[in-house]
């Protein structure tokens, strides 16, 4: 029944707010024009589309707003208007009120708030679709963000994700493509991230791993943790004061290089992905600020650590592949490591797919950012994939989501950007010191403590090896010399029957010879 009222309500919401109109007026009259202009009879929009969508997608929960927040990074898909206006998603959706997240704070630390803070401002400086943040200021003079889950969260996200995962069901029995991009996978992957999200002690744990890994690249900021005021609903971490990368003007006026920041964006992104295999998953324009102070100037700034993806050493080798033969237009490669990965059966000709990708991939290069066709490419690969049964990786869902986010970034801040051009050194970089002199020596290195201890013991271990050597090797030979003793034991019993078979032919035939003498024949 829950599942029932919760599509009803999805449905009724996007009806109220004349969403269906906008989405089959895109189809074009000849299509669905016609229902486009049937459904909104009896109704009357006096506000802007964008506005109307961003209402839709705020009234329906955080799924939604988290899907409006991908669409505001996509202008090269999305009008300017309901992209500016869905960019208000990030970190200004309603707030839930002051007096409910001093409760929370209250019951999570178990004290009173003026025994923690000696100033807490109610009115919260960001309010985003799973938690909202408060700045206040410790006893101790230390200035923070206070992180407060919002509360009912879990009930909602639940009904959602139940509804998500019903469909994926549906997807894949009706749809033959729809079984090839395994929906089901894509929605539990979803799913975990989510629920991860729901726990501000793993998104603390999260926010020091990252810090930590990015410690030597003075390119970003990660704020600290105070672990003695995280619990599971609440965050109290280091206040970070910075501009929000969506305000170029600011940072303009503010003498910040915007051209360098683009690139330093994308230097960020490849050193999280390709060197730890821990990146920043929700890189959206609202969890990114950039600093002015003069100690940190043009630094990021990170926040919001809820969502963050991880790829293993053999992912992170596949894609760096990948990529420097994207970068060489070595398409043949491209195509072998679609076979190798197992992402296309082994049967598929590497020609044939070498030349589909070579068609999709080789006009996008020598060409600007804000020149390339994000949506043309996509739908060109998407025909591609569809014709050689390319499956869908769902462990890499979040690091393509993070890669819309990340060119979304690129085009806002600089739109000449060239992302390819930027990113070749830097990986071919990371694969000489992956395969080459220094990887090796960098892994001699740390195993060098395990060779130490293994060193002293290593006369010891010789000798029983050479012992159970030939201990094995007196085995076998008392195993054949027994198997050689029953053969010679099976042989002399057949020889014997033999032989005294012989003799009692013998013994018969003189036998009979006597019996024919004495009777006269």
């Amino acid at each position: 029944m829950r599942f029932v009222l919760r599509l009803v309500r999805i449905l009724f919401t996007f009806w109220r707010f004349g969403v269906g109109e906008m989405a089959l007026t895109g189809l074009g009259p000849r299509r669905l024009g016609p229902l486009a202009r049937v459904l909104p009879l009896g109704r009357r929009f006096t506000e802007p589309r964008g506005v109307r969508l961003r209402l839709a997608l705020e009234r329906l929960g955080p799924i939604f707003i988290k899907f409006g927040q991908v669409l505001s990074t996509r202008r090269d898909l999305m009008p300017l208007d309901v992209a500016d206006e869905l960019a208000k998603l990030q970190d200004r959706v309603p707030p839930f009120p002051a007096a409910e997240a001093r409760a929370i704070i209250e019951r999570e630390l178990g004290l009173k708030l003026e025994a923690v803070f000696a100033h807490f401002d109610d009115t919260p400086v960001a309010s985003a679709s799973v938690a909202q943040v408060h700045f206040a200021t410790l006893r101790d003079g230390n200035e923070v963000a206070v992180k407060v889950l919002r509360p009912g969260m879990l009930a909602v996200i639940d009904d959602d994700l139940a509804i998500l995962h019903t469909l994926a069901r549906w997807v894949e029995r009706l749809s033959v493509d729809g079984r090839r991009l395994r929906p089901r996978e894509v929605v539990a992957e979803f799913d975990a991230y989510l629920h991860d999200e729901l726990d501000l002690v793993r998104e603390a744990a999260n926010a020091a791993q990252l810090r930590r890994n990015m410690a030597d690249l003075p390119l970003i900021i990660v704020p600290e943790m105070h672990w003695d005021l995280c619990t599971r609903n609440v965050c109290v971490m280091e206040r970070m004061t910075g501009v929000p990368i969506s305000q170029i003007g600011r940072l303009r006026d503010a003498g910040v290089d915007i051209k360098k920041l683009a690139r330093d964006g994308v230097t960020i992104f490849f050193t999280q992905v390709f060197r730890d295999g821990f990146f920043h998953a929700d890189m959206h324009p609202g969890n990114i600020q950039v600093s002015i102070a003069p100690e940190t100037f043009g630094r990021y700034i990170a926040l919001d650590f809820g969502i963050i993806g991880t790829l293993t050493e053999t992912d992170k080798d596949y894609l760096a592949q990948n990529f420097i033969a994207f970068f060489r237009r070595d398409y043949k490669r491209v195509a072998e490591l679609h076979v190798e990965s197992g992402w296309v059966p082994p049967n598929t000709r590497i020609d044939a797919l070498e030349g589909a990708i070579r068609a999709v991939c080789e006009p996008q290069f020598d060409r600007p950012l804000k020149d390339i066709s994000l949506g043309q490419v996509l739908m060109r690969l998407f025909q591609t994939s569809r014709r050689f049964n390319v499956e869908i990786q769902p462990q890499l869902v979040l690091l393509q989501k993070t890669l819309l986010n990340v060119e979304g970034l690129g085009r806002q801040l600089d739109p000449d950007l060239d992302l390819w051009t930027t990113a070749k050194p830097f990986l071919e970089r990371w694969m000489d010191e992956q395969i080459g002199g220094r990887a090796l020596w960098r892994r001699l290195k740390a195993e060098a403590p395990h060779y130490a201890k293994l060193l002293p013991e290593l006369p010891r271990l010789l000798h029983d090896a050479l012992a159970r050597q030939a201990g094995q090797r007196a085995s076998d030979e008392s195993v054949l010399l027994a198997q050689l003793v029953r053969e010679q034991r099976r042989t002399n019993r057949l020889l014997g029957g033999v032989a005294w078979g012989a003799v009692g032919f013998l013994a018969g035939a003189v036998v009979a010879r006597l019996v024919l003498l004495a009777n006269g024949g």
